[in-house]
Order: structure tokens, then sequence, then C-alpha cells
């Protein structure tokens, strides 16, 4: 791609600011509904992919959260000092390190179950709009991960 005078210049215009100020939005509309669960947005994140699949490794949930290992171990020893998950090594390879929801932790999904609603009211959108631009944006995260990787 080629660099053109018409590429925009100004901080609102700039795709980058639009993204990370959305960001910042959304992290605060989530806050209060969050704090009545006493998560961050970053260990709500957490949680969610806990509760799509319990007993995921410490490597599989960096994954999934775009994340580094040495960023997501603070945040489950957090999430575990709460008493929300535990860790284990593995039997087989103690290299691997296990993430497991507790009890307490599994029960949290159920008062967690409105966040979705009430942030989808936040946004005062249609579902159609909300749909297509979680998918938009997967895809220019997508686009952007294989462009770093090359």
């Amino acid at each position: 791609m080629t660099q053109s005078s018409a590429l925009p210049f100004t901080l609102d215009e700039q795709l980058c600011f639009a993204l990370y100020s959305t960001s910042l939005a959304m992290t605060k509309a989530y806050k209060p509904l969050l704090d009545k669960l006493g998560l961050t947005y970053p260990q709500y994140l957490t949680m969610l992919v806990l509760w799509e699949g319990d007993d995921v490794t410490v490597k599989d949930m960096a994954t999934r959260l775009n994340l580094d290992s040495a960023t997501v171990t603070p945040l489950l020893k957090r999430l575990e000092a709460q008493g929300l998950l535990e860790r284990a090594r593995g039997v087989d390879d103690e290299r691997l390190v296990y993430i497991r929801l507790t009890k307490t932790g599994a029960a949290l999904k159920r008062q967690a179950r409105e966040v979705p609603a009430e942030i989808f009211c936040a946004t005062q959108q249609t579902p159609e709009f909300l749909l297509r631009l979680r998918d938009d944006l997967t895809q220019l995260r997508t686009t952007l991960n294989d462009y770093m990787d090359q």
C-alpha cells in the first residue's frame, strides 16, 4: 500500500483512536456491572473463557485472550486468591498448568448472566449492527495479527 496525502492525520480521523476510545467507553460501561460481581474487566474475560469450558491450560487461556502467559499468570493468581479458580500442574507433564473453576467460580456464572443484556441496552444499537461490528472487528484483528506475523 502506498502512502497518500489524503490519509487522515488528525486525532479524530484516526482509526486507532476510534478503536481505543471506544474500547475505553466499553470498559467503562462494564465497570459498574462487574463491580457487583467483584471482577475487573480482564478478570471477567478470563471467567468467560472458563465458563465456556473448564480445565484449560494457562497457554490456552493466554491464546484465547490474545495475551502472553506472563500477563495472564498474575490475573489468574488474583482470581485464585478470590476463590474463583484453582491452578494445578499437569500429571503427565508438570510444565503444563491447568486452570479449573471452583464451585464459587462456577456459581458466579449465574450472577453474570445479565451482563451481556445490560451492555446490549447500553449500546442502543440493533443486534444486527452489533453482530456485524463484532465480525468486522474480529476480521480486522485477524488481518493485523497476520500482518504482524509476516
